[in-house]
């Protein structure tokens, strides 16, 4: 085990036999094992639509272009798995220097240590009776496993520490206390109700606080003066809850501190008003969340990634695009595309076409609407039969849709080549 993943355990994937399961792979490629087939060479063009396709040459840009920032803002960073749910790219940012991987809920936990990951922050709070016996038996069976879970009301803290009694649970699960603002998601409102919680977690046996946490993309969606200013008067609470919780010795337990939060949106906000923590207090880590990152995006991110904003001196990549073919001409100014909800990202902004394969870039054209299989293509001068690249908006959910991913040497060149297959487990 290396880099805090089972690396044979990612590296057996290449043995596994493609067929009808993975909706990216032609039929000619059924049979052979994933390993066979990259070493026949495949192109793009070999590729039917729709497609969803990662780009090798962004994807190293972005993952070096992270790790580099953080180093220079002297952070940690322990990005969202859930945005991709591959461990072959969890495998390659722990490797980039990550502290850990952060998931969502059990199931994506239960992934995460199917693949070995032997540093997990769970940014939510686990309630699950039948899961809390599992992680558990986890905890109790490997020493070397570290996680950390979220709670935000002494309900939540009663619960777990019964479910945990009832396990016969040997380890304490490490919890943060979660703050949350008015109007956000989860967490508590205010400081008070978070100290409240912070004690109750002190005297349940079968937990032990080691830190803060929260989500500000919860609280801001623009980068806007009104929308930073938000956010930067949350992340001083967080540090005011950090700071309540040290000075009342309800953290001297903590094999460190942490302290975590931070999107893609504004973990330059985070780094600038947490990061000082860390260098404050020997023992305290601030941890970055940003799950984004690595793939980018042509759409929300692309506008408001910190590195767009000049936080960095080079901005991330888009990793990943959309391919679909021009199926339909059924009136002026209109083309359907042969792919859709099922196939590409919808939630927050819509595909955009790029350019003709073979032809070049589309300068008109917007995608209007989607179904759960098409596309509305307003006002582009393209034929039947074209395909079509599409830039694509917010990868959290555009992974979830295809269990197998080709990964490109490069979208942008004449013939791209299929340089890899990225496996995903939602």
């Amino acid at each position: 085990m290396a880099e805090g993943i089972d690396s044979p355990r990612v590296a057996g994937l290449a043995q596994e036999r493609l067929d009808w399961r993975f909706k990216a792979v032609p039929a000619a490629a059924y049979g052979s094992t994933v390993a066979d087939y990259l070493a026949s060479g495949p192109a793009l063009d070999d590729l039917g639509t729709p497609l969803l396709t990662l780009d090798a040459a962004a994807l190293s840009h972005n993952l070096a272009t992270m790790a580099a920032w953080c180093a220079t803002a002297g952070v940690d960073l322990a990005p969202h798995g859930k945005t991709t749910m591959a461990p072959a790219l969890w495998q390659q940012q722990l490797a980039a220097g990550c502290w850990g991987i952060t998931l969502a809920n059990l199931p994506q936990l239960r992934v995460g240590r199917a693949f070995g990951l032997r540093r997990i922050h769970l940014a939510n709070t686990l309630l699950d009776p039948a899961g809390l016996a599992w992680l558990a038996a986890e905890l109790d069976g490997d020493p070397d496993f570290r996680f950390a879970s979220w709670v935000d009301s002494e309900r939540s803290v009663a619960l777990m520490d019964a479910a945990l009694r009832s396990a016969g649970a040997e380890r304490p699960v490490d919890v943060c206390v979660e703050l949350g603002a008015a109007g956000g998601r989860t967490g508590c409102r205010d400081l008070d109700q978070a100290m409240a919680v912070a004690q109750a977690v002190d005297r349940a046996p079968t937990l032990r606080l080691t830190g803060v946490s929260g989500y500000e993309g919860a609280l801001a969606h623009d980068a806007g003066d009104g929308a930073l200013a938000a956010v930067e008067r949350y992340l001083h609470d967080l540090a005011e809850l950090h700071r309540r919780l040290r000075s009342a010795g309800l953290l001297d337990d903590a094999e460190e501190e942490l302290v975590t939060a931070g999107g893609s949106a504004y973990f330059d906000l985070v780094a600038q008003v947490l990061g000082p923590l860390s260098a404050d207090h020997g023992n305290t880590r601030v941890a970055l969340r940003s799950g984004a990152y690595l793939v980018h995006d042509d759409g929300f991110y692309h506008s408001i990634s910190p590195l767009a904003r000049g936080a960095g001196p080079r901005p991330f990549r888009s990793a990943m695009h959309g391919w679909a073919r021009v199926v339909s001409r059924p009136e002026p100014g209109l083309a359907l595309l042969d792919g859709g909800k099922r196939d590409f990202p919808y939630d927050d902004g819509l595909p955009q076409p790029q350019l003709a394969r073979g032809r070049g870039p589309l300068t008109a054209g917007r995608i209007t609407a989607v179904n759960d299989q098409h596309a509305f293509l307003r006002d582009a001068a393209v034929e039947v039969g074209e395909v079509l690249r599409l830039g694509l908006s917010h990868p959290c959910t555009a992974f979830d849709k295809w269990s197998l991913i080709p990964v490109l040497d490069s979208a942008d060149s004449p013939r791209p080549r299929v340089v890899d297959l990225v496996r995903t487990f939602f």
